[in-house]
């Protein structure tokens, strides 16, 4: 790389907030695998990986595409005490950008996001049949030529103009939070308790250091066949999650668990919170690409945040792609190789058409130690920031490799 090609805009700066474990209040989400969003999610990040090695694999090298639109339309079912029926199918639709043809060979676009999908469903929800419950419509299109050309380009650069932001350490709120969704959503807790479903979403509230975790788990009804045995059950499920918080949380005062809060004994069904498949979608929630998890998997709502959907956006140029997890990944890096510091946070905004190399911007502020000074880690700062960016064609490769996830 050219001498000039070094020269980034990287600025460092202390700032004199408090560490999000010092703040009186906390609020951290985590919408688990089944959850309708996360579906979307995942389903459009397996089809942008999909088509990038098509591509590589056809052409030799990746090309524009972003499949970061899409919709999970709810299907209609009947949840009864023994198991009962999916009335109508979900209906997934893929939508935004792809190359359909390069150089006068045409890419079977759609049939590869159905194929993906079906192959993801198959593998991360227990009781849903693709086949049978589910309805693909491809609203792919082809892209627009000024945005196809970037890739034809001797260096390819940013397509857009955009801004991600990321940061660490993790609170421990933010641990917790995702650690029980993962713990719930686990191959060993499914084996103990096949009547939990994938769709689990756990939000945690802090207020200083007393924590509530209100957990939404959908039960699956063909394990469950009568009111006293889904009590029972959920009961069984708390203790063993308390049990797991109780050994997680290091330095809380107390953890409360609620589950499904809106469940009534004495109303029947409409009392219990069951499924047919173990999910929502089949008939009560929608999903959409872009509004689950951030790409460090919570939706922390104390935390500076992009607008941008990681998921299903091309690895190769798309920044609101590459810069929403490098971000995250610089400031970890930062926290780990630098002493005397708090917090991170780093900010990552480029030009459309410009270097991925070369941001706008790229900032990092600091929540320094007490007696740290600025001077003191300015440099160092500075050069984890710069490095990464030089060595970010390593990391775009790990994300057309799909190793690292975005959700």
């Amino acid at each position: 790389m050219p001498e000039e090609r070094r020269k980034r805009n990287i600025l460092v700066e202390e700032v004199p907030n408090l560490p999000m474990e010092e703040q009186p209040t906390e609020l951290v989400e985590r919408k688990g695998v089944g959850h309708p969003d996360s579906i979307c999610d995942a389903v459009a990040e397996a089809v942008s990986v999909e088509l990038s090695r098509a591509y590589r694999d056809r052409f030799g090298r990746v090309l524009h595409h972003n499949i970061d639109k899409g919709l999970l339309v709810a299907g209609g079912a009947t949840p009864m005490l023994g198991g009962g029926r999916v009335d109508d199918p979900m209906r997934l639709i893929f939508g935004d950008r792809a190359t359909y043809e390069y150089k006068g060979v045409r890419l079977p676009v759609g049939e590869i996001a159905e194929a993906t999908a079906k192959s993801w469903l198959r593998g991360n929800l227990r009781f849903v049949d693709p086949d049978a419950h589910m309805v693909f419509e491809n609203q792919i299109k082809p892209g627009s030529p000024e945005l196809t050309d970037i890739f034809e380009r001797e260096e390819v650069g940013a397509n857009d103009t955009s801004a991600g932001v990321g940061y660490a350490p993790l609170s421990e709120t933010e641990k917790l939070v995702l650690a029980v969704e993962r713990h719930l959503n686990s191959t060993a807790f499914k084996a103990a308790h096949p009547e939990a479903g994938e769709d689990i979403k756990v939000m945690g509230y802090r207020f200083g250091r007393e924590l509530t975790l209100t957990v939404a788990l959908a039960f699956v009804d063909r394990f469950v066949h009568d009111e006293a045995a889904y009590f029972e059950r959920k009961g069984k499920i708390h203790d063993r999650l308390q049990a797991f918080v109780g050994r997680q949380a290091h330095s809380m005062d107390d953890v409360t668990i609620d589950i499904n809060t809106l469940d009534e004994r004495g109303r029947g069904t409409g009392g219990m919170y069951l499924t047919v498949l173990g999910t929502s979608a089949e008939g009560g929630d929608c999903g959409q690409v872009g509004r689950g998890n951030r790409v460090n998997g919570v939706i922390a709502f104390n935390r500076p945040a992009t607008t941008e959907a990681a998921a299903g956006k091309n690895p190769v140029s798309h920044v609101g792609k590459i810069y929403n997890l490098l971000s995250h990944e610089v400031a970890e890096r930062i926290y780990v190789e630098v002493e005397g510091l708090r917090e991170v946070t780093v900010y990552l905004c480029s030009q459309i058409g410009h270097p991925i190399d070369e941001p706008l911007v790229a900032a990092a502020q600091l929540v320094l130690c007490e007696g740290a000074e600025l001077g003191d880690v300015r440099s160092e700062v500075h050069e984890v920031i710069d490095r990464e960016l030089a060595t970010v064609d390593r990391f775009i490769e790990r994300l057309i490799q799909g190793e690292l996830k975005v959700w």
